[in-house]
């Protein structure tokens, strides 16, 4: 599966500032200090409707996790998967009459190109579920005869119990990781399974459903978390710097992910720090394609609204927080825009270098953009009030307002 088009990151003087992300696994502020390649693996969509603004809003912090390591001169090994085969995807082919491989494929297409307008750089690997299953089923078998793993009614399950380390991801309690297991993909009720927790690895064929050779497994299809982990382990390795995602993927993806990498390879960590992003809502929920309470970034576009704007409406939230759509917060970022673009346009201003001291602070500070964009927006206003004589200040500010947020002007 290919990725979409890269676009090109201005080189700025100087070097950028080592990174602290809010580590969930600890509750605190960690130093991410890779090697000279940093590594990332970022969980990616099922493709039945995309991309809504909650998608961009996660796509987007880890956009900026990229762009502060490459201005600190190391490269970026960065992975996503596309889950082109679920639950999800089948119910809704089925609701609406249309083959689940054209959909999963329709929607994919369309977010690939509402990543390359919002200027998201792309993965070095894009690697879709269907095709990771050959590397997959070999470590079900492993799971297995390990003692980690077992089969209910053909299905096969992961033993959370395997795992010494479960649950040192999220810190939720068994109450709170039954709860929701049950809301979000898990089956805690189903009888036979010998802890409620337990996630599925591979499910057995049904009627009517798509499904695999599986080897020893039967036929059938992979479970959501085996499925980033094969895709992981096999690009990025054990230890790799950062886990990404939303919140909600906290528990159980990533929680369940974890454990079934660190029982296969005996090492931990599986990652050096899992990093969660906030959840957008809009008329006071939680953006959900169950709730259909979605604004979708394609939609956006296609009304007019540059993507440029897009970007800093994201951009105006620190990463973390939850925080709700409205018009206010779009005309907003329009009108930031304007200005900021109104400002570089002058053939000369004040001088930029500090401000590009101050973006790095901000973004290295985990990431928080909503102080790097005051500092420009201070900048533009000193513009207007007073102008300057620095010649090359406005092509400075661009650079690296292009660089570190990923806003071209």
């Amino acid at each position: 599966m290919h990725a979409w088009p890269a676009s090109d990151v201005p080189a700025l003087p100087g070097t950028g500032r080592a990174l602290r992300l809010h580590d969930s696994a600890t509750g605190g502020l960690a130093a991410v200090e890779p090697g000279p390649v940093a590594r990332l693996y970022v969980c990616g969509i099922t493709p039945y409707d995309a991309t809504h603004l909650g998608h961009a809003a996660t796509y987007n912090a880890f956009d900026l996790v990229q762009r502060v390591w490459l201005d600190t001169k190391r490269q970026v090994h960065y992975v996503q998967n596309v889950t082109d085969v679920d639950d999800p995807l089948l119910e809704r082919a089925e609701a609406t009459g249309e083959d689940w491989a054209a959909l999963a494929e329709r929607e994919t297409a369309l977010f690939r190109e509402d990543m390359t307008a919002l200027r998201m750089l792309p993965p070095t690997h894009y690697i879709g579920a269907v095709e990771a299953i050959p590397g997959i089923v070999p470590l079900i078998e492993r799971l297995r005869d390990a003692g980690a793993a077992y089969e209910l009614g053909g299905d096969t399950y992961f033993s959370i119990e395997s795992d010494p380390h479960f649950g040192g991801v999220s810190r939720l309690d068994a109450a709170a990781m039954r709860l929701l297991s049950a809301e979000r993909g898990g089956d805690p009720d189903r009888p036979g399974k010998k802890n409620p927790l337990d996630p599925m690895l591979w499910l057995a064929a049904r009627p009517g459903e798509p499904s695999w050779d599986g080897g020893s497994l039967g036929a059938g299809r992979p479970g959501w978390h085996i499925e980033c982990v094969a895709i992981a382990l096999d690009h990025l390795g054990m230890g790799f710097d950062v886990q990404g995602g939303g919140s909600d993927l906290a528990f159980p993806h990533h929680e369940m992910g974890a454990s079934h990498a660190q029982v296969l390879t005996g090492e931990f960590p599986y990652a050096k720090a899992y990093v969660h992003a906030g959840m957008v809502a809009l008329h006071g929920e939680k953006m959900s394609k169950s709730k259909g309470n979605l604004v979708f970034v394609s939609a956006l576009r296609h009304e007019g609204v540059a993507p440029a704007a897009i970007r800093l409406a994201l951009l105006a939230h620190h990463y973390r927080s939850d925080w709700e759509w409205t018009d206010a917060v779009l005309d907003e970022a329009v009108a930031r825009l304007e200005r900021w673009r109104a400002a570089v346009s002058r053939p000369d201003g004040p001088p930029a270098e500090a401000l590009v001291e101050e973006i790095r602070a901000a973004l290295a500070d985990d990431l928080d953009a909503p102080s790097a964009l005051a500092a420009v927006d201070r900048w533009a206003a000193a513009q207007q009030a007073d102008g300057g004589a620095d010649t090359g200040a406005p092509g400075l500010v661009s650079r690296a307002v292009d660089a570190l947020l990923g806003v071209a002007l």
